[in-house]
């Protein structure tokens, strides 16, 4: 709602009014007044504009803006024309997005082997991926800060550390509410790894009959130092919420290739298609559950390539411990052509940037 419009209802009193036709009010005689007696025109905020904005003032206040705020020149700050990243701040790092760009773009080719991260149900939302809350200590967000020397009384918040991957990814699906079932009647960021290596414990029990329980984070590092795709499987509205750019930023930095779901939030689906992260939906009425899923699967997606089109169906071949096969139709939820361009170069990013490279070549 429009500035004006917040005033206008505020002077009604109440937002059940039609302001097209009822009265605003009553003026001192106890006429009516209408909203368009008093809506402004288009020239009277043009002088309003004018009067406001004098050219002498911002030259007045702006003109030698250092030496009229010598707070200013005391913070301490990096001088020349690229900006000089400190290798020792928890607030700010050089973002991971371009590491090892060239300039050609991948092809999309089938993901073999992927393993389950996470089982999910309805709703999950961006807040549950990707906190913007307390960091607790005893977490993988919470133990790196430790590690750099932040005392827990300094932790404040994923909100105000959101331009240091390494603490946001580590707090992706770190959620202490967000249930995996995975490791079923436990809430926070757990899950069940099944690779070789040696995974931290969490700080909780959990019982599993099969696989190691640990943190989320940690399993995605074991898996991503193996070369092991991950995938995601949730219910109904996943990545419903605010469309939060570090619930898409996170999934990808764990190394998620996949995302299948019920159904999906809009904005959260095309930002996962924006960071590289392909997003599949189940048909209706098959969900992980009806399917039997229990995170001991091996998953692959068959039927990609760069000849794609927006929405078509692709396979999900699922192989089961005991040597079963279940090969599932789900929807490929790249919508329009040119996400299939963003997903082919990794994200819009690097699209973008091949882009602007290419143009400054020519």
């Amino acid at each position: 709602m429009s500035p004006p419009l917040v005033v206008a209802f505020a002077l009604a009193g109440t937002v059940d009014i039609d302001l097209s036709s009822e009265p605003l009010g009553k003026d001192k005689d106890g006429k009516d007044v209408y909203l368009k007696e008093i809506w402004p025109s288009l020239e009277e905020i043009s002088l309003a504009m004018q009067a406001a904005f004098k050219p002498e003032v911002y030259r007045d206040l702006y003109s030698d803006f250092a030496e009229q705020n010598p707070k200013w020149n005391e913070i301490p700050s990096s001088t020349g024309e690229v900006y000089e990243w400190n290798s020792e701040s928890t607030y700010i790092q050089e973002p991971p997005f371009f590491a090892g760009i060239s300039m050609e773009p991948g092809h999309i080719v089938e993901i073999k082997g992927a393993r389950p991260l996470g089982i999910f149900g309805d709703s999950v939302t961006t807040d549950h991926i990707s906190p913007a809350g307390a960091i607790r200590k005893t977490g993988p967000a919470g133990k790196f800060l430790l590690e750099n020397g932040v005392a827990a009384v300094d932790f404040n918040s994923y909100g105000s550390r959101r331009g240091n991957d390494r603490v946001m990814t580590r707090g992706t699906f770190a959620n202490v509410r967000i249930k995996n079932l995975m490791v079923p009647g436990i809430e926070g960021g757990y899950t069940l790894y099944f690779g070789e290596k040696e995974v931290h414990a969490p700080d909780k029990e959990i019982k599993a009959k099969e696989g190691k329980p640990t943190f989320i984070y940690d399993a995605c590092m074991a898996y991503k130092a193996d070369g092991i795709p991950l995938i995601i499987l949730a219910g109904q509205e996943y990545g419903t919420g605010s469309s939060r750019d570090w619930a898409a930023k996170g999934t990808s930095l764990l190394g998620v290739k996949v995302v299948v779901a019920q159904s999906f939030e809009r904005i959260h689906r095309s930002n996962l298609v924006g960071v590289g992260v392909l997003p599949l939906q189940f048909p209706d009425g098959v969900t992980a559950q009806t399917l039997g899923l229990d995170g001991t699967e091996v998953f692959d997606v068959l039927r990609l390539s760069n000849d794609i089109t927006p929405r078509q169906n692709v396979t999900l071949h699922i192989r089961r411990k005991g040597g079963s096969i279940v090969d599932q139709t789900v929807k490929l939820r790249i919508d329009t052509p040119i996400e299939i361009d963003y997903y082919r170069h990794g994200g819009i990013l690097p699209f973008v940037l091949r882009q602007l490279l290419t143009q400054t070549a020519n």
